[in-house]
């Protein structure tokens, strides 16, 4: 896991906005040819699946078909979005990224409806706000989870018992359960530890709070709503740390150097704490994770799914079914930290032992509990590249030490031009 991975939220949202396109499959003709075929083929990214998982998948089903699974480098949502156009070379099984799957919902005639197949069955076993996130307005399921990203407070044990304060998660926690009591606690850590800061960029900060909610910057009636409340709350709460200097105003890739040295805590998904371990292996034994202030958000968690060109449909939700079953999830996590959207992985051994780079702690019993209380939301086709204005404008704040309220009537702005370009009320 390299630092892309760290911050493909936002990369991801500038990608959009600078393309001021969602995913237009177009409408050429293509033929979904024999529905028994022997051969099928699996596209997925570096990280997204077990390597293992994978490669036993291909002897388990051997004796019916042959699985030909490809790992694809380079940019995975525009190379399936032409080869689907194309309607050539389609592969029978795909991945697809959660911060794209909206994108993709508006062309789910594309993809095969799971629930004919049988997902509607055990779908019970997969967190339903996850699930319902790969749900086309009319009801097909074109997404079977493969993963999520609960999200949950990283912090520096040893430097939090240098400054005095608490170091166990619980009580970390009850300290920190507002984000106005985190921010207070950065300036405390901020006066004991001078040159540490408690956060590494306000558009981390933003990032989650919008997540914590309902609602995003388009409603369910493709009315854009990027300038109401719920949002300026996110954005005057982005903004605190900045005001109160425990901002470290990191934006580029100088958080490797940082998060083992300057920087006391980290905002993050489950798949974070290797993003940490690698860039700070020195570091291993001094930090621990707690719930995160103002409850928690999802970052990122991936999908399988079956273009509706699938060779051979049944066999390949079979496949499907059994690389993503909660013990194979469970095992996923385990070798890639891959966080399961099966709750019952949760119990299995793969994921409840302690962590040495944690010191020890069962981490699943704070990534657990955020799973199951993430809040449901809508994320329309257009919702990256509306996104995308707010976080330039508080790197701006940042960078350029922009007023935060001009930023804000920039990014309001500018995000409403690109709702019209894409056809948002």
């Amino acid at each position: 896991m390299d630092l892309s991975r760290r911050r493909f939220l936002q990369a991801a949202a500038f990608t959009a906005a600078a393309s001021g396109l969602t995913v237009a499959c177009g409408n050429g003709s293509e033929s979904a040819g024999s529905k028994n075929g022997k051969n099928l083929t699996l596209w997925y990214w570096g990280g997204a699946l077990s390597d293992k998982v994978v490669a036993e998948a291909k002897t388990h089903f051997g004796k019916d078909v042959k699985l030909t699974a490809a790992s694809i480098g380079g940019d995975f949502k525009q190379k399936l979005t032409t080869t689907l156009a194309a309607g050539t070379s389609v592969p029978d099984i795909t991945g697809i990224k959660g911060e794209d799957m909206a994108s993709f919902l508006p062309n789910g005639n594309r993809f095969l409806d799971l629930n004919d197949l049988g997902f509607k069955e055990i779908s019970s076993k997969y967190l339903d706000w996850k699930t319902k996130l790969a749900r086309t307005e009319d009801g097909k399921q074109i997404g079977f989870p493969i993963d999520i990203g609960p999200t949950a407070l990283f912090y520096r044990a040893d430097q939090f018992d240098k400054a005095g304060l608490p170091t166990d998660p619980d009580k970390v926690a009850a300290e920190a359960g507002t984000w106005e009591d985190y921010f207070a606690l950065g300036v405390e850590l901020r006066k004991k530890l001078p040159g540490t800061y408690l956060i590494n960029n306000i558009s981390s900060v933003f990032n989650m709070a919008v997540g914590q909610g309902t609602e995003r910057f388009i409603d369910r009636d493709n009315r854009f709503i990027g300038d109401q409340d719920h949002i300026r709350e996110a954005w005057t709460t982005a903004v605190r740390p900045y005001t109160l200097g425990i901002d470290a105003k990191i934006n580029d890739n100088s958080w490797n150097a940082a998060i083992g040295k300057s920087l006391t805590t980290e905002l993050g998904a489950a798949w974070h704490a290797l993003d940490i371990e690698q860039a700070a292996p020195n570091t291993k034994g001094k930090w621990r994770v707690c719930a995160m202030p103002g409850g928690p958000a999802n970052q990122g968690g991936s999908y399988l799914a079956l273009p509706k060109q699938c060779r051979n449909p049944e066999e390949a939700f079979k496949i499907i079914s059994w690389i993503l079953s909660p013990e194979n999830d469970a095992r996923g996590f385990a070798d890639a930290a891959i966080f399961p959207a099966a709750p019952a992985a949760y119990a299995m051994p793969a994921m409840t032992g302690g962590d040495p780079f944690f010191g020890g702690q069962k981490v699943i019993e704070v990534f657990g509990p955020a799973a199951k209380a993430i809040p449901a939301s809508y994320e329309a086709p257009a919702d990256a590249a509306v996104m995308a204005p707010y976080m330039t404008g508080l790197t701006s704040i940042e960078a350029k030490g922009k007023n935060p309220d001009d930023a804000w009537n920039d990014a309001v702005s500018q995000a409403k031009q690109i709702a019209r370009r894409q056809g948002v009320k």
